[in-house]
């Protein structure tokens, strides 16, 4: 496991947002929400929605402080946005983040399978 902060701080207000999100996933949400609760993925505590700083996280795992993003269509406009909140959260807390998109995860789950597999070892070397 990483050193990590055992506290991220967040916004209270994102919180109500961050259950509506869990309540109503896309569809690539729900099938990456899936692959997450698959046996390969058993040692890994992922969180739906979670609240980090002034964000939303689609999928966090606190241990090895890792994000992963489900990018839809919206996120082709924006971009900018999506480096910034990477910088911030990888700056100030060495939070490591891995997109998916929405084709990936829907059509090719294996491949998104070993992607995430080899991520989650580059964080956690045993």
């Amino acid at each position: 496991m990483r050193d990590k902060f055992t506290f991220i701080p967040y916004e209270k207000r994102l919180l109500a947002f961050s259950r509506i999100n869990r309540k109503n996933p896309t569809l690539a949400e729900a099938k990456m929400w899936d692959i997450l609760k698959k046996d390969c993925f058993k040692d890994y505590r992922f969180l739906r929605q979670k609240p980090l700083y002034k964000f939303i996280a689609d999928f966090y795992c606190s241990a090895h402080l890792l994000v992963i993003e489900v990018d839809g269509d919206y996120h082709d406009d924006n971009k900018e946005y999506d480096k910034l909140r990477e910088d911030i959260l990888r700056e100030s807390f060495a939070i490591e983040i891995i997109r998916f998109t929405n084709e990936e995860i829907l059509k090719y789950p294996d491949l998104v399978i070993k992607k995430l597999l080899k991520k989650l070892q580059q964080i956690n070397p045993s």
